[in-house]
């Protein structure tokens, strides 16, 4: 454990500071970590080692543990309303789904939507679940670059999209294609905003290192897109809202703390670059994600009770 850095941007996370307990480095090993999911049911975390190809599970009972093996290099991970946990596989192209029977995972997963229009997607990268059950999720190239998260393959999509896809009737819809290369989404509390991260930066200089804000009109389709944040060093590559509208983004240096009106709040300092996060079931841990390893911020409070 180490004390936990917090530097602060405003006044208005002041209270960020003193709710944190030291910073835990819980389990290490893997190559690049990536999507965690939070499983309230079984107090565990699972998570991506994108390019070994294989799920982690972490939990305070167990420890570390190899979750599951030649996963398609999958990456981001949601959890449904009836348990499911949802994948995006770089490998399959596609949005898989693990059912939740009699509450227990099963020990293999089926897919839901692979393709638009006919066509291949290009490499699911992260996803949300809406409160009314549809799925939204970025679709950028990275999985058909290379080898090393994914397979090499042409691109058959004409641009990177974010979808909208219902399971209740199996359509899939293209709500944006403003941004270059979405990577890491989700709502505001009341979802009436969705923010995605352009990450385009990884792959071109003169590329964006950004998150952008969506208005949600209709429940079903997006307008006014805005800057809402520039991240630096590195890229905002997953992040989580809070329930107080606080959204915690990934970068080089640690995780940034942003308020709804774009003001950069804070930075949580951690010593390996952070590539994603999630919140426990209460909002009283942060579970981060830096490349080899998993680490855990506690509060003594909610997190969204801090500000």
């Amino acid at each position: 454990m180490s004390e936990a850095t917090i530097i602060l941007f405003d006044d208005r996370a002041a209270a960020l500071q003193y709710a944190c307990s030291p910073l835990e480095r819980l389990a290490s090993g893997a190559l690049w970590s990536e999507g965690p999911v939070w499983l309230p049911a079984e107090q565990a975390l699972l998570w991506s080692d994108i390019p070994n190809n294989r799920m982690l599970r972490w939990s305070a009972a167990a420890g570390l543990s190899v979750w599951r093996e030649s996963v398609g290099f999958s990456n981001g991970h949601t959890l449904a309303a009836d348990g499911s946990v949802l994948h995006c596989s770089h490998g399959h192209r596609a949005i898989l789904r693990t059912p939740c029977r009699n509450g227990r995972l099963a020990a293999t997963e089926e897919v839901l939507v692979d393709r638009y229009q006919g066509r291949r997607l290009n490499s699911p990268n992260d996803l949300v679940v809406k409160r009314d059950g549809t799925i939204w999720f970025s679709d950028p190239p990275y999985g058909i670059l290379s080898d090393r998260e994914g397979q090499v393959a042409p691109q058959e999509q004409r641009h990177q999209y974010v979808f909208r896809y219902d399971p209740a009737d199996g359509q899939l819809d293209v709500v944006s294609d403003f941004v270059e290369d979405p990577n890491g989404l989700a709502f505001s509390p009341d979802e009436s905003i969705l923010y995605v991260s352009d990450t385009s930066a990884a792959r071109r200089v003169d590329g964006h290192h950004r998150i952008v804000a969506f208005d949600v009109v209709g429940g079903r389709s997006l307008t006014n897109p805005r800057v809402f944040a520039e991240v630096a060093p590195g890229l905002p590559d997953g992040f989580r809202v809070s329930r107080n509208g606080w959204l915690y983004t990934s970068s080089a240096c640690g995780v940034q703390v942003y308020h709804p009106d774009g003001t950069r709040l804070a930075l949580i300092a951690v010593p390996e670059m952070v590539g994603n996060l999630t919140f426990d079931e209460h909002e009283r841990a942060l579970y981060i994600l830096a490349t080899t390893s998993l680490y855990r911020l506690a509060f003594d409070r909610p997190a969204h009770s801090l500000g």
